[in-house]
């Protein structure tokens, strides 16, 4: 099954595994918002743990999908859009576990997540200036400071999970092999509180945000289809399907 889901002791706990790269195509990105918003709406559930098996946690949108049907652009920016919505709004705490690489819409879910552990080898990174899309910024900047996801952003460049770390995006980097454990012990403190008082406690901290990150990432998004538009779009998703290099511009 691609998107797993358990209940158990107050977490709710989502799992991805879909080989090789868990590269979402829209189909996937579509049923996600539904898995996540009926678990979060649970009386039995205090805290969503997000975690993936395999190569690393997300490898963001299947390119495969889009470099052979452009037209379902819609479809993907509609997934990812609610998708990130729906953890951003969860009724409770959400908590990102990730390993190897979070990239793309991996950035969005922890954007989107109230808080992130990571293993060691965990490392960030929006490739979409290589792959002829645009989107992630918005989520990103919710996690890092203005300069350095720029910096991120124009190189498509990664960033260690020690250096997220050190700038606050990471709650703490530990082990490989003890990732999904001390998830799921940082999941069990907040998952011991009141229901009631963690749902009031989410709604007051979304609220003193400054910004919209979702109406931002929407902003984003018409970017990126005025991207996916331009020849230099197209090329960049070829070369990425035939060489898993970037285009030459």
């Amino acid at each position: 099954m691609p998107i797993g889901w358990s209940v158990e002791d107050r977490i709710a706990e989502i799992v991805f595994d879909v080989p090789p790269v868990n590269a979402f195509d829209s189909a996937t990105w579509l049923k996600l918002p539904g898995i996540i918003g009926s678990l979060a709406a649970r009386q039995d559930v205090h805290c969503i743990l997000i975690r993936a098996e395999g190569r690393g946690f997300c490898g963001g949108v299947d390119i495969k999908e889009m470099q052979a049907h452009p037209e379902r652009i819609t479809e993907l920016n509609r997934g990812n859009y609610l998708t990130f919505k729906v953890i951003r709004s969860a009724e409770v705490p959400v908590v990102s576990a990730v390993h190897s690489f979070v990239i793309g819409g991996g950035i969005g879910i922890c954007g989107a997540s109230d808080t992130v552990i990571a293993a060691e080898d965990a490392y960030f990174s929006l490739p979409e200036i290589d792959r002829g899309a645009m989107g992630g910024a918005s989520h990103l900047s919710r996690m890092l400071p203005l300069h350095k996801v720029r910096a991120a952003f124009f190189t498509g460049g990664k960033i260690r999970a020690e250096e997220a770390w050190r700038l606050g995006a990471i709650e703490k980097v530990v082990p490989r092999e003890a990732l999904r454990a001390e998830a799921r012990a940082f999941c069990a403190t907040i998952a011991s509180k009141s229901r009631k008082a963690l749902t009031i406690a989410k709604e007051a901290l979304n609220g003193l945000e400054e910004r919209d990150v979702d109406r931002g990432y929407r902003w984003e998004q018409g970017f990126t289809l005025e991207m996916y538009m331009h020849e230099d779009s197209q090329k960049s998703r070829d070369a990425f399907v035939e060489t898993g290099g970037a285009a030459k511009f």
